[in-house]
C-alpha cells in the first residue's frame, strides 16, 4: 500500500477505516462509479472515496506514468487550501497495487455538511435566495479563473455552497482529480469552463451578467459565447446519452 497522510491526523486510524471500508462506514450518494462512505472518527466526521478499479491498461498507467485519482485529488485539495479556495480539508489518500498496476485507490477528506449544491439552483426554480447566491456563485467562479485554476468537473453537483454567519455563501470543491493550473485563463476558456453549469437561459444571462462587472469584455459578448458554449455541451451530452441507451438496448 502506499499511503499518504495529513500529519495532525493519526495514520493508523485512517488505515484501519481504508482496509475495512467494505464492511463499515454509512454509504453516501449513489456510488454508481466510485464509492462514498461516511465515517466517524473522535469528534469528526470523515469521508473516504474509494475509486472504481481501473481498466486493464489504466491499471498500468496510473502505477506507472500517472498518478491516480486518489494522489490528484489530495494533491489538489491541498493545493485549492495554499490559494485560498474552498474544499474539505484533505486527510489522506491510499494506493493499493499488483504487479500488473494500480487496483483501488482511496481519497480521505474531512465531511463537509452543506446547505445545498449548485444543482438545486437549476433544479428549483424558486429556491430561496437563488438570484443572490447564483451571483455569489459566479464571482467565486471569476475568481477561480483568476487564480488560473481550471476546474475540469465544473458541474452542478460539484459545488457545495454554505451560507455563513454573515447571511452570505461559502463555497466548496469537490471532485477533485480533474483540474489544471495556468498562469491565466483567455476568455475562451473561462466561458467553456462554465459551460457545463446549467441548462438554463435565465442562468446563463444572470452569470453573464455578474461575470461582466468583474471581466474586460462586454456583457453581450460574454452572454453570447457562454450560451453557445452551453449549447454545444448539452448537444453533445445527450447525443452521448442517447448513444448509451442504443447500446444497452442491442445488449439485451
Amino acid at each position: 500500500m502506499k499511503f499518504e497522510i495529513d500529519k495532525t491526523y493519526n495514520s493508523k486510524e485512517i488505515e484501519n477505516l481504508i482496509e475495512n471500508f467494505n464492511f463499515s462506514g454509512t454509504i453516501f450518494g449513489n456510488g454508481q462509479r466510485n464509492q462514498i462512505k461516511i465515517f466517524d472518527l473522535n469528534d469528526k466526521k470523515i469521508n473516504i472515496k474509494s475509486f472504481k478499479i481501473p481498466h486493464f491498461i489504466n491499471k498500468i498507467a496510473y502505477k506507472y506514468f500517472r498518478k491516480s485519482k486518489a494522489k490528484r485529488s489530495f494533491e489538489f485539495a491541498n493545493k485549492l487550501l495554499q490559494l485560498g479556495v474552498g474544499t474539505p480539508k484533505p486527510i489522506a489518500f491510499a494506493e493499493f497495487s499488483s504487479i500488473i498496476g494500480l487496483e483501488k485507490s482511496f481519497y480521505v477528506s474531512e465531511h463537509l455538511e452543506c446547505d445545498l449544491t449548485f444543482r438545486e439552483l437549476v433544479e428549483i426554480p424558486d429556491f430561496p435566495d437563488r438570484e443572490n447566491i447564483l451571483r455569489q456563485f459566479t464571482k467565486f467562479s471569476f475568481d477561480l479563473h483568476e487564480k488560473g485554476i481550471e476546474f475540469l468537473d465544473h458541474s452542478p453537483g460539484n459545488t457545495l455552497i454554505k451560507k455563513n454567519d454573515s447571511g452570505n455563501y461559502d463555497f466548496f470543491l469537490v471532485d477533485l482529480n480533474r483540474m489544471e493550473f495556468h498562469n491565466s485563463m483567455s476568455f475562451e476558456m473561462r466561458m467553456k469552463n462554465l459551460s457545463r453549469l446549467t441548462p438554463l437561459k435565465e442562468m446563463v444571462a444572470e452569470m453573464s451578467n455578474e461575470y461582466a462587472k468583474f471581466y474586460a469584455e462586454p456583457e453581450e459578448k460574454i452572454f453570447e459565447t457562454l450560451w453557445r458554449d452551453t449549447s454545444d455541451f448539452q448537444e453533445k451530452f445527450y447525443r452521448k446519452k442517447r448513444l448509451k441507451k442504443k447500446l444497452k438496448f442491442w445488449k439485451k
